[in-house]
Order: structure tokens, then sequence, then C-alpha cells
């Protein structure tokens, strides 16, 4: 259950990216980039359960930057900061430039959008995984069940979740202007993250998850009471 919720919970930033890249799609092929990417990032997660214990030597530093270890998992960190600042502050450009749907857009295909969400999934697979490993540590020797089975479970309910409710999120970032904003912002706070934990500095997720939920709630209170005076 712990484990579900963990996925569940470092997954609200993979629906988030999902619903800004499949934002410029039309509505039919939204839904699908949407089914397709996260049920090839659920196969892809679970071939990469397959090989943990290759993951956590990924850990391995291969050379020292600045007194600071880099391993192969600190540069695919590096590599997906780098990708969610660019992604969304390119968003965040086309947003305050106020570009309309359909005017002056980056030719995004359907292929293209789904290769997106399948890599971004990978590389918020590293933490994931190695979390739930390090999770389920010693769990066989005390209980005398199977931590990899556990974690497969885990991924799948939580995967299952997140396309029942990507759908409306999606939508629902789409329709909101200042809410899709927010959620830009918070990728590049992501990809900030990533690449801090790439070179050792550890940012406990809460605070961000905080802001997010603290900023949500204020421009929701604010989004109501737009409403009520348009109302009057």
């Amino acid at each position: 259950f712990i484990l579900t919720m963990l996925e569940i919970v470092l997954g609200i930033d993979n629906i988030i990216f999902i619903s800004i890249v499949t934002d410029n799609l039309p509505k039919m092929k939204k839904r699908k980039a949407r089914n397709i990417g996260l049920s090839l990032a659920l196969i892809i997660r679970l071939i990469l359960l397959c090989g943990a214990a290759w993951i956590i030597k990924l850990t391995d530093p291969l050379f020292t930057v600045f007194s600071k270890n880099i391993s192969w998992q600190s540069i695919v960190l590096i590599a997906g900061g780098i990708f969610l600042i660019y992604k969304s502050s390119i968003e965040i450009y086309k947003s305050v430039k106020g570009e309309e749907k359909g005017q002056k857009k980056t030719k995004s295909t359907l292929k293209a959008i789904i290769l997106q969400i399948v890599l971004i999934d990978i590389i918020f697979s590293f933490d994931s995984i190695i979390s739930a490993v390090g999770m389920t540590n010693g769990l066989q020797a005390e209980t005398n069940s199977n931590p990899l089975a556990i974690i497969f479970i885990s991924v799948i309910i939580s995967m299952i979740i997140m396309l029942i409710f990507s759908g409306a999120i999606s939508a629902f970032i789409s329709e909101n202007p200042t809410i899709k904003m927010i959620a830009l912002s918070f990728l590049v706070t992501v990809g900030i993250l990533l690449i801090a934990e790439a070179f050792g500095t550890h940012i406990p997720k809460g605070y961000i998850y905080f802001g997010l939920v603290f900023s949500l709630i204020i421009e929701l209170m604010n989004i109501k009471m737009r409403k009520n005076s348009t109302l009057k």
C-alpha cells in the first residue's frame, strides 16, 4: 500500500508533463497519446524493475566533478533535468507570448509526443525503482514474500490510477491557463531538483509538492472569486 501511494505521488510530475506535451494535439489524439505513452511507460518500468540490481549499480561513481561523484544515474538525472527545464521554459514563453492553439506551434507528431512521455518516465523511474528497492530490502527474509512481486503490483496499480485520472487532470490544466502556468513552473522546479540530486544535493520532494498544492489552492480560490465576480 505504501509503495503504491509512493508511486502515485511520484507520478504527479509525470501526469503534469503528459498534460503539457499533449495539450496541442486534437482531443482524440490527446487520449491516444496518454494511453499509449503510459502503457509503454508501464512496460518499460516493469522491464527496468527486472534489472533493478543493474540500476542500483548505476549509482557507482564514474568520475568526480568539483568534489562531487558523478555516476550513470547522475548523468541520466542531469539530462532529464535539462530536458524538463527546456521543455517547460519553451511552453512558458509561448503562453506568455500569447500564442493561440494552432498558431506558430512546433509541429509535434503523435509519435514524437509518445516518445517524450516514455523518455521522461524512464528518467522518473530511476528514483522510483531505487526507492522501492530500498523500502523492500530485507522484506523476503522477514516475511518470506517476494519483494519484486510487491513492487510490480504497486507499479501496475499506480499506472492504472494514472491512466484513469490523467484525462481529467489534462483537461483541467488545458482549460485553465493560470493552472497551466503553475504546472509548468512546477516542472521547471522538478528539473532543477533532478540536477541538484545528480550532484548529491538532496532536496526533500515534500517541500516541492507542498508548494505546488499551496499554489493550486490559492489559484483555485482566485478562479472561484473571478467566477463569482462575473456572475454578479
